[in-house]
């Protein structure tokens, strides 16, 4: 069962299936229902409109024997207050449902003469009678009818009725009830009839709805089996450089096609970022290492040889380039900044007097974050400005208020030559070094702007290279300030 129901195609169906059904079966019920109820009140007044003329004539003094109790063949009854069957319709034979079973009347024998002068001697009389309980006045029709399901044999024909009793009040004759019924068998046949046609509708329009859903889902799903397969592909062949197919719409599966293979862009993009960064720390790693093997089998032959010097630059080398590799996998891994408050003028300070030549104008602006990561941001932005500068390096430090808010602007500048347009973004990539920096033993390995860069960002700030007003380089690093 499970295995049945495993694709969404199978489940869109079962639900939609299931949901048409529910509400078929709550509408039929409705739709019988409300047939029955409006059939069963048109037979109501039906029945109510002959028991009401039969009423009329009653309260006009007719006879019993003049009634029209037999034109319409429906049963009628007419009971006096004692609950006796006074008159009924001629033809009828059983009934049921009303106020007596029975179905002749009885004959009613006239009182002896003794007793009606007995009644008048004791000063009783026909008005005296009528006050009996009734409410009705002689000759008043009562207002409100009274509606009963019964059955009844008519002619040797039995059949289903709604029976509708009203009460009449007849001079003489004291309050007389009126039982008259209509067929229900229009109803009966309405409702079977409806039924039927519901009984064989509703499975197939059910069987309908669920092939249509089937046949539309398995057309809607057809291109994400196709970005399925071509996913399921490009793992196998590890080839990055595949995309998925996007199809001809402007619906969800075609804007998941679209993320799909922009995140197989940058997925590309990361894995071959990942493979530079592996081959060029190789490589970095690769001279100094051999430098220093050089210099330490050379002074392994001939003592007298050893450069030492030459011994230590090369370790600090090897261990600063460990230092950055260990950093930037780290910023690669998110490593998330530290949230301390602290002054970035006075750690521009602290910078600055470590070094020869830099001057520092910086006031007091707090930021958040991690104080040792900014201050290697710092570093790496003296130590290039000092690399490329003629003689003069400066650090400001200062608080600016623009559209986007308060931010601490960090800035240093060079008197150098200054940073080609056309390469402003390129000297933030890693082991990236312009032609004039491409000497080792001048210049780093190229990672110290890309690692300030990437502090910065994940500072929440900027960091930019453009011209300086006096010519050179101006690094701007732009952090939000500390809340």
């Amino acid at each position: 069962m499970r295995r049945l129901f495993g694709s969404v195609r199978s489940r869109a169906t079962l639900a939609a299936t299931l949901v048409v059904a529910v509400a078929l079966i709550a509408a039929g019920v409705a739709v019988l229902l409300s047939l029955r109820s409006n059939l069963v009140g048109q037979a109501g007044s039906q029945a109510e409109r002959t028991a009401r003329s039969v009423a009329t004539d009653l309260a006009v003094g007719k006879p019993y024997d003049e009634l029209s109790l037999d034109e319409d063949e429906e049963p009628v009854q007419i009971v006096d207050e004692h609950g006796t069957l006074v008159a009924a319709s001629q033809d009828l034979q059983r009934i049921s449902g009303t106020g007596t079973g029975e179905v002749k009347p009885r004959s009613q024998p006239s009182a002896p003469a003794g007793a009606q002068e007995g009644a008048e001697e004791s000063g009783e009389s026909d008005d005296d009678a009528d006050d009996s309980g009734s409410t009705l006045e002689p000759g008043e029709i009562d207002e409100d009818t009274t509606f009963t399901n019964g059955s009844a044999v008519i002619d040797g024909e039995n059949a289903d009725y709604r029976f509708a009793a009203v009460k009449v009040e007849v001079d003489g004759k004291g309050e007389l009830t009126v039982y008259a019924g209509a067929p229900l068998s229009a109803e009966q046949g309405a409702v079977r009839t409806a039924q039927t046609v519901m009984l064989i509708g509703f499975p197939l329009l059910l069987g309908v709805v669920a092939g249509v859903t089937w046949l539309v889902t398995r057309r809607a799903l057809r291109p994400v089996e196709g970005i399925r397969t071509e996913m399921a592909a490009i793992t196998a062949s590890e080839d990055l450089a595949r995309r998925v197919p996007v199809p001809d719409t402007h619906d969800e599966i075609a804007r998941l096609a679209r993320t799909t293979n922009e995140t197989l862009s940058a997925l590309e993009t990361s894995v071959e970022r990942q493979r530079r960064f592996v081959a060029d720390a190789s490589h970095e790693l690769r001279s100094p290492i051999a430098s220093l093997r050089t210099q330490l089998e050379v002074g392994a032959a001939h003592a007298e040889l050893l450069d030492l010097e030459g011994a230590v630059e090369d370790t600090v080398r090897l261990q600063r380039l460990a230092a950055d590799l260990l950093l930037l996998a780290r910023l690669d891994a998110g490593e998330r900044p530290a949230d301390a408050r602290f002054d970035l003028g006075a750690l521009a300070r602290e910078e600055a007097e470590r070094r020869r030549g830099v001057t520092v104008d910086a006031e007091a602006v707090e930021v958040a974050g991690s104080r040792g990561q900014l201050g290697r941001v710092l570093a790496n932005l003296l130590d290039n400005a000092q690399r490329h500068a003629r003689s003069a390096v400066a650090v400001s430090v200062r608080q600016s208020t623009g559209p986007d808010g308060s931010h601490a602007v960090l800035t240093v500048t060079d008197d150098g030559s200054g940073v080609p347009e056309s390469d402003r973004e390129r000297v933030f990539e890693r082991f990236v070094r312009l032609d004039d920096a491409r000497s080792r033993d001048d210049g780093g390995a190229g990672l110290g702007l890309a690692i300030a860069r990437d502090v910065a960002v994940r500072h929440g700030g900027t960091l930019t290279v453009r011209d300086a007003p006096e010519g050179g380089a101006l690094f701007e690093l732009r952090l939000p300030l500390a809340r």
